[in-house]
């Protein structure tokens, strides 16, 4: 049990085993002791090992019990108490006195109560023996490491100031003489921040209505500036002639504090530690459903396109399918908004297909600054304010416009009637001061995008939870909560991160960093406008084990004039491109499979039919054709769900190289 103490405030040991007052440490739920420093020992006649797993009934006399016990019960609820005279039984059975100071206590996790015993015998002697008490007290104070023992006489009426004792420790904790400090108190009080001074007042002023002991942790500024925590623990009393006299202690408890500081910021970064993980878990599971969900708006999306390209001139049923066209239409808008839900998703858990290029800033929000301000209105005013010179970076452009799109609608959403955003743009060196002041950010040289609004503002519990999908403040039916969990991803994709600063009724600002590139290479564009579908004459090996997938996907291809070959398996693909009677032009395969997946299957085929190209499609690529979503040079990629036209222009392309 002695490491009970130890584990919970190492830093407090070494102090409390120098310091000339005795301190003892109680279980609040057992009464027993679990740690005493020697004064405590040598105080009550018991080594550490005997008075270890004693009781407070082991140490007072059986009539004090009752009410050391009641007293026992409100310190381990918290409050502080200082009782005077209190009577103290030893190991031999002789008795003394002790004024303590106790309060109830959380070291780390642990509650305890501890106790400060001042033995105070002496009073009760006689008047020679109470000077040489005294005496004692006076050498026991002026030998105290760390710490300062004084007595003030504040006169009758509380407002005069004087010091009748101060042990040498002032020398120490206040770099000033006991002369100095006698003959001048401001030379303490001086030194407390003024803050704290009016805290101290306030706690005296209470004090003296009830002669009640108080504690203080206060702040003082040294004559060389530095800045030092200290304990003050006193209590008033009166003396013949009505005087009030202080008799305190004070400590040193800035290693302490630095603890306690240093716990906070542990607790706070495990806190942003379980918040990014419950984000990646969430991710892992929007990439898997939105995987799964892609392939069933495929085959949505395709037959609704078939069955509208029956709706043509020349064909009988014409008429009657004409009757239907709306309701094919409200299908496929209905599918399409599907994807592009299921396309956000993706992009929350970093898991879409991207093209990074070297871009600025400034050229992307200055071509679509025009497209935002028509979308939020004419209420709303958006000012641009681009900083210059600034850094490129290296960003698949959609996704910058994406992210930009999505803040500017969460910002005019955020205002009631007329208000204004602020985009803005500019360079920031993340430094070891900046960490300092957000944990978050990561060191190196970013290009910043800060959106800024006039708007309702969050509170803590709101910002919290802002990045997780779904979550919105908004109305049913006015947003899906995937804007904000859709920025969070693309900015983590792009090895990025964001800053938010929010109160209700002030606005919130976001800033996106995002790494500056400084030796990246231009990639082309992306393409254009897809081509017409042409008619096809090659031969095709189709790869996908869905079969509503890889039925749909084959019956647009023959549609086309293409000669497909369909294959529900890697092992069933490898099969038929053994047994291809002629020459295999294309390779369309899904990446993620049973068995193996496309990149392995696409070398296994390739290696029959060295000429053939090859065309990847999935729902999330999962690093098999891309690094964390990035695509790789020369791969030729298909995201699900695709439109039959989208498919067919993919697969001209492809063949043509």
């Amino acid at each position: 049990m002695n490491d009970f103490f130890f584990d919970s405030a190492a830093g407090w040991r070494q102090l409390i085993e120098g310091i000339g007052v005795g301190v003892l440490v109680a279980d609040p739920a057992t009464r027993r002791f679990v740690f005493a420093n020697p004064a405590m020992c040598r105080m009550l006649g018991y080594n550490l090992d005997e008075l270890v797993g004693l009781s407070v009934a082991d140490i007072h006399p059986p009539a004090d019990l009752p009410r050391v016990i009641a007293e026992f019960e409100a310190q381990s609820r918290g409050e502080k108490l200082t009782v005077a005279d209190l009577p103290c039984l030893r190991k031999d059975g002789t008795v003394f006195f002790a004024d303590i100071s106790t309060t109830g206590k959380t070291v780390g996790e642990v509650p305890c109560v501890i106790g400060v015993f001042t033995d105070v015998t002496g009073r009760h002697r006689a008047q020679a023996a109470a000077l040489e008490g005294e005496s004692r007290l006076r050498a026991l104070s002026d030998n105290l490491p760390g710490g300062l023992v004084y007595q003030i006489d504040t006169g009758p009426d509380g407002a005069t100031r004087r010091f009748t004792h101060v042990s040498a420790g002032v020398e120490v904790l206040h770099r000033v003489t006991v002369a100095e400090a006698l003959q001048d108190p401001m030379k303490i009080y001086g030194q407390l921040v003024p803050e704290d001074l009016a805290a101290v007042a306030e706690a005296e002023r209470q004090a003296i209505s009830d002669l009640r002991p108080f504690h203080a942790e206060v702040r003082v500024r040294l004559p060389d500036g530095s800045l030092r925590w200290r304990l003050f623990a006193s209590a008033p009393r009166r003396i013949p002639g009505g005087s009030l006299i202080w008799d305190g202690i004070e400590l040193d408890i800035t290693a302490r504090k630095q603890i306690e500081v240093e716990l906070l910021e542990k607790a706070r970064l495990e806190d942003q530690l379980r918040q990014a993980q419950k984000l990646e878990s969430i991710g892992r599971l929007a990439g898997g459903v939105a995987h799964d969900f892609n392939n069933m708006l495929g085959v949505i999306l395709g037959h609704v396109e078939l069955a509208l390209e029956e709706v043509r001139p020349g064909n009988p049923l014409r008429p009657d399918l004409e009757q239907i066209r709306p309701d094919l239409e409200e299908i496929r808008s209905a599918a399409q908004r599907s994807a592009e839900l299921t396309r956000q998703l993706l992009a929350f858990a970093r898991k879409q297909t991207i093209l990074p290029r070297r871009l600025c800033l400034n050229e992307v929000v200055g071509r679509i600054h025009g497209l935002l301000a028509r979308l939020i209105g004419e209420d709303v005013r958006l000012e641009f304010r681009p900083g210059e010179p600034l850094w490129p970076v290296s960003m698949d452009p959609t996704q910058l416009e994406q992210v930009l799109t999505n803040l500017v609608v969460n910002a005019r959403d955020a205002i009631a009637g007329h208000g204004k955003i602020v985009v803005s743009t500019g360079n920031r060196t993340v430094d070891d001061a900046f960490r300092a002041l957000h944990p978050e950010a990561v060191a190196g040289d970013f290009a910043c995008l800060e959106v800024t609004d006039d708007g309702s503002g969050m509170d803590p519990a709101t910002m919290a939870r802002i990045f997780e999908p779904f979550f919105t403040t908004k109305v049913l039916g006015k947003g899906t909560g995937l804007g904000l969990a859709t920025v969070y991803g693309v900015v983590q994709q792009n090895r990025g991160f964001i800053l938010v600063e929010s109160a209700p009724g002030r606005g919130t600002t976001f800033s996106i960093h995002l790494p500056r590139d400084a030796a990246g290479r231009d990639r082309p564009p992306a393409p254009g406008a897809p081509l017409p579908p042409e008619p096809g004459r090659e031969t095709i090996l189709l790869v996908e084990d869905e079969p509503s997938v890889l039925h749909l996907t084959a019956r647009i291809l023959t549609r086309q004039g293409y000669r497909v070959l369909e294959a529900g398996t890697p092992q069933e693909a490898l099969c038929l491109a053994r047994e291809a009677p002629g020459e295999l032009h294309l390779l369309i395969t899904d990446v993620v499979m049973p068995e193996m997946n496309g990149r392995q299957l696409a070398r296994s085929v390739l290696s029959l039919h060295p000429g053939a190209r090859c065309l990847f499609m999935s729902g999330y690529t999962a690093d098999v054709v891309a690094h964390q979503g990035v695509l790789e040079e020369g791969v030729a990629f298909l995201q699900k769900p695709f439109s039959s036209h989208a498919l067919l222009d993919k697969v001209r392309q492809t063949l043509e190289g």
